[in-house]
């Protein structure tokens, strides 16, 4: 989906507040974002579609290296993403295993996506700080996603931080 440029002005000139305050009105009581906060202080509000990504428990069988390079992964899926777009991902609020790193974050960036926003938390902070990608997420840990998460795909509904 795109958004024509008056869209996208109109949209950030609006409150988060305003927003959910009219899907209230709407009848949509649970439409906010648990869990996400900037990772730099001072990020702005941004705009744009989003491109969703789902992460499921750790299965060992599946989370390898190996699966790093399948037709299901996180490289294939940022290939994917449209510019512009906002990735939003599931990472079922697990805050001891980072889901992208500096390596990831510099593609999207490459590729021209707008931002990243996760319940999950990344890796290598001060590289992901580095390619100046803006994120909001729930902190950073060491791990790779392969510790306690599985990649299993994109472009489907989540169920994002409650």
């Amino acid at each position: 989906m795109s958004l024509s440029p008056e869209a996208r002005k109109t949209l950030a000139g609006i409150t988060t507040a305003t927003i959910t305050t009219v899907l209230l009105k709407k009848g949509l009581r649970n439409v906010w974002m648990r869990g996400a906060r900037p990772l730099r202080p001072g990020l702005p509000r941004l705009v744009g579609p989003a491109f969703t990504l789902r992460f499921v428990p750790a299965r060992e069988d599946l989370a390898t290296p190996e699966s790093w390079s399948s037709p299901i992964s996180t490289r294939t899926a940022i290939e994917a993403m449209p510019e512009g777009c906002i990735a939003v991902v599931d990472a079922m609020g697990i805050t001891d295993a980072g889901i992208f790193g500096d390596i990831l974050c510099a593609r999207m960036m490459k590729r021209g996506v707008t931002a990243l926003v996760t319940d999950g938390v990344v890796r290598d902070v001060e590289g992901v700080l580095g390619t100046n990608l803006p994120v909001w997420c729930d902190g950073y840990a060491a791990p790779p996603s392969v510790a306690g998460l599985t990649f299993v795909g994109w472009g489907e509904p989540i169920g994002w931080g409650g």
